[in-house]
């Protein structure tokens, strides 16, 4: 068996410094912003650079219900900017009420990641994107169809041709959609602006469940970086006490250590985006701190970084008002729905 030391090690590793540059000029103030300073750089796809249009376009596309069998459910309806890129749900519904078995993880900051996905199964946002539509269970409709509905309209079809140089194809769907969700982008929380040398910026109980975050409660050994995330794969007992546990990341990678481990998701705006776990069944941060407070939930392949912890209630308190007050910022991506074209 290999270990979580070997698993976090042969599961992700990228430089902490990428290139990259955002254009400037959009879909709106809110998608055009430059990235915020405190989460560095990112590298867009040499065969999908970022250009105002595209991004338009893949805003539209994103909020459009007609991207779904059904033309009830868009990428937007799991990934809603009102509840913080997620959904609010403990799973997710597609179309027919259908549901599936894993929490809509948040898809701020999503530019960063290494891979998508809770089990880490798509390597591009370009990848990513064309899950959900496809999914049975999610918008339920072949990639190919698709294509076909999107090319009858004269709307979507004028402007692939303006950007892309063609008729609308799932190449040219899926980096459109990946060229929008690059822009959604949350930093520079009061945590940022508290580092930077502003010490207003955080309360008192905030400050102490700061130093608890990066201190005795360890949380910061997975939720690491400007992200806080790792953007690696942990077991942390959630759900393994279940009959039939979801597997996780074992499945994509065949290494028996990942066995019911999943993505560290980002921390930034954690308060909009509950519930919480890849199975949606924490609904509040108090339970998730809880939760981690105890050791989580003994199993064979629990990760290394996983105890008890002896926190006090106060300790507790604090570490929530962190995360709540510290990495909520001012600049929310609040995207409001375009205007379809017909």
């Amino acid at each position: 068996m290999f270990g979580p030391a070997l698993r976090r090690l042969t599961s992700w590793f990228v430089p902490a410094s990428m290139v990259a540059l955002m254009s400037a000029g959009a879909v709106g103030q809110e998608a055009e912003n430059a990235i915020p300073k405190s989460l560095g750089t990112f590298k867009h796809p040499e065969d999908n650079l970022s250009d105002p249009r595209k991004i338009a376009l893949g805003k539209q596309l994103y909020f459009d219900p007609r991207l779904s069998a059904d033309k009830t459910v868009s990428c937007a309806t799991c990934h809603d900017p009102k509840h913080g890129w997620s959904d609010g749900r403990a799973t997710s519904a597609g179309v027919g009420g259908q549901v599936g078995g894993r929490n809509a993880p948040t898809v701020i900051n999503s530019a960063f990641h290494r891979f998508h996905f809770w089990d880490g199964r798509a390597a591009t946002l370009e990848e990513q994107a064309l899950g959900p539509i496809a999914n049975p269970i999610e918008m339920n409709l072949p990639v190919e169809e698709a294509v076909k509905r999107l090319n009858e309209i004269e709307g979507y079809k004028k402007q692939f041709n303006e950007i892309f140089g063609g008729d609308v194809t799932k190449e040219c769907l899926a980096k459109a959609l990946a060229a929008y969700e690059r822009t959604i982008l949350s930093g520079d929380a009061p945590y940022d602006r508290f580092k930077a040398g502003d010490t207003s910026a955080l309360s008192e109980p905030a400050v102490r469940g700061m130093k608890l975050f990066f201190g005795k409660a360890n949380c910061s050994a997975c939720h690491s970086g400007p992200n806080f995330t790792d953007f690696a794969f942990h077991n942390i007992g959630v759900g393994m006490d279940k009959p039939e546990p979801d597997k996780g990341r074992v499945v994509i990678s065949e290494l028996e250590g990942d066995t019911g481990a999943f993505k560290t998701p980002t921390l930034r705006e954690v308060a909009r985006s509950g519930p919480y776990m890849h199975d949606g069944g924490m609904k509040t941060l108090e339970e998730v701190v809880e939760y981690y407070a105890k050791g989580g939930t003994p199993n064979k392949y629990l990760d290394e970084e996983i105890s008890k912890l002896n926190l006090t209630d106060q300790d507790k308190s604090d570490l929530v008002t962190f995360l709540k007050e510290g990495l909520s910022s001012d600049t929310y991506p609040m995207h409001e729905k375009p205007e379809l074209p017909e």
